[in-house]
């Protein structure tokens, strides 16, 4: 197990684009209110060689993350760290916010603590966002490396959290035939037929394996396609098997670098878009799949159907490919591991939910958990969340989570300070697990694409009170 999250964290790391200080947020299409993002200037240039020097925020607060009472005295102390750049002229600023939809501001000059104290009355979260900007009001940015040897341009910002009694907060109500809808589904999937209607065409040989692109058919306008490797010798019966999904995105995939040693492992996209075309191809692919002004899944026009929501052929297309996944004559028949982060993390819960026979699952950072929540329960939620409509509660990880019974269930990451996936939907998706194997990993001062070098991380381990808190290594 700690093999497969190891594993998982990596891949969901980089396939949402996150990894400690050298952070990209996710870049949903134009037309979609979008995640922060630094537009402003100085800018500060490191190589990747110095970047444990690389300026940033310090962040904690005079308790655990998580511990705190209804009233009591929450207490943030911020602190600039210039490391090795010239101290400069400014302010460290703020933002409150919470669940109780109570909002104040302000700052500091950089060369002072940052104190906030504030508190909340009822079960739920705050949300303390930081950064630097200099005398004329410029957030400091810091051109930070990437794992591909780029690098990218980021505000110094630290995106704290903290919670009352959060194990409490409780969902909104899940439809009264769930069960009977997605009984449907599967009644829907078996009336398309896959056997013998594979392709299969090798594009990839690496030195320990062979890698494939794939298209199953499914119903729906599209097929489920991917990449399939393959380790070199492997015998019937003998390898566990993997399925990883994407964060949100409208790109074509790429092809695996590499074949995963002991495992045999399908790279579902999401779209069912074909593999290996051209730029012209995937232009107009993306752009059908539009709803007028809406990037993909976002229409709450189309929402307002379960079976037409952009969603309803995205579980298709998963389901179908597990099912060509466990009909791979490597697999052992024993263990199906399905991970992904953001978007992919949602999936991650369709599939354990949908498919009894997944035993391990490694969600991050999982989307559209709790959307009714922002709308009927007033919880704090950000800007770029698909709208509440009835029908998304079909798809709500949420309400899946009470399906997931036998599966070993990691939230690999919760950040305190994500309100593209806010704690208080991950809570409650974490609460709902039915599985007795679950554990969720709470991360102070991150948001949806940054993680701190340093924090404190609290671990939550089946129905147990908080196990333990630890200082997040680089």
């Amino acid at each position: 197990m700690k093999k497969v999250l190891a594993s998982s964290l990596i891949l969901g790391l980089l396939m949402t684009g996150c990894l400690h200080n050298g952070n990209v947020e996710p870049k949903p299409e134009t037309s979609q209110p979008k995640p922060e993002t630094g537009q402003s200037k100085p800018i500060v240039k490191k190589p990747a060689k110095n970047l444990p020097a690389l300026p940033r925020i310090v962040g904690t607060t005079n308790k655990s993350a998580l511990s705190y009472q209804p009233g009591e005295e929450m207490v943030y102390t911020f602190k600039m760290d210039f490391a090795s750049i010239p101290p400069m002229k400014g302010f460290l600023k703020y933002i409150r916010r919470g669940d109780d939809g109570k909002t104040f501001s302000g700052q500091v000059p950089a060369d002072r603590e940052l104190i906030v104290k504030t508190s909340l009355d009822r079960p739920g979260f705050v949300s303390v966002d930081v950064c630097f900007a200099d005398e004329k009001g410029k957030e400091l940015m810091v051109e930070m490396p990437l794992p591909n040897g780029k690098t990218v341009k980021r505000r110094v910002q630290y995106f704290a959290g903290t919670a009352v009694q959060p194990e409490k907060l409780t969902d909104c109500g899940e439809p009264a035939d769930f069960d009977a809808f997605w009984s449907n589904q599967k009644k829907r999937l078996a009336q398309v037929p896959f056997a013998g209607k594979v392709t299969a065409e090798l594009v990839k040989t690496v030195k320990n394996g062979k890698i494939y692109a794939v298209s199953i058919p499914a119903p729906g306008p599209r097929p489920a396609t991917g990449y399939l490797t393959v380790p070199d010798g492997a015998k019937p019966q003998s390898l566990p098997a993997m399925i990883v999904f994407f964060g949100y995105g409208a790109r074509k995939q790429p092809i695996p670098g590499f074949v995963a040693r002991g495992r045999i492992t399908f790279y579902l996209n999401a779209h069912g878009q074909e593999l290996g075309k051209d730029a012209g191809y995937y232009k107009k692919f993306f752009a059908s799949i539009r709803s007028g002004k809406y990037g993909y899944a976002f229409d709450p026009e189309q929402n307002k159907n379960p079976e037409m929501c952009f969603f309803n052929g995205m579980v298709m297309r998963l389901l179908r490919a597990m099912e060509y996944l466990k009909s791979r004559p490597e697999w052992n028949g024993k263990s199906l591991i399905a991970t992904g982060g953001s978007q992919g993390g949602l999936q991650t819960m369709w599939a354990a939910a949908l498919d009894p026979d997944v035993t391990t699952a490694t969600p991050s950072i999982t989307w559209c958990c709790d959307l009714a929540g922002t709308e009927k329960a007033k919880r704090l939620s950000g800007s770029w969340r698909i709208k509440y409509v009835p029908a998304l509660d079909y798809y709500d990880p949420v309400f899946m989570a009470k399906r997931i019974k036998k599966a070993d269930v990691t939230i690999v990451r919760a950040g305190l300070g994500d309100y593209i996936c806010p704690p208080s939907g991950l809570m409650i998706c974490y609460k709902n697990l039915a599985t007795p194997k679950k554990t969720i990993r709470w991360v102070q001062g991150s948001n949806h694409g940054f993680v701190p070098r340093k924090s404190e991380v609290v671990v939550w381990t089946a129905k147990k009170a908080p196990a333990k808190k630890a200082a997040m290594k680089k």
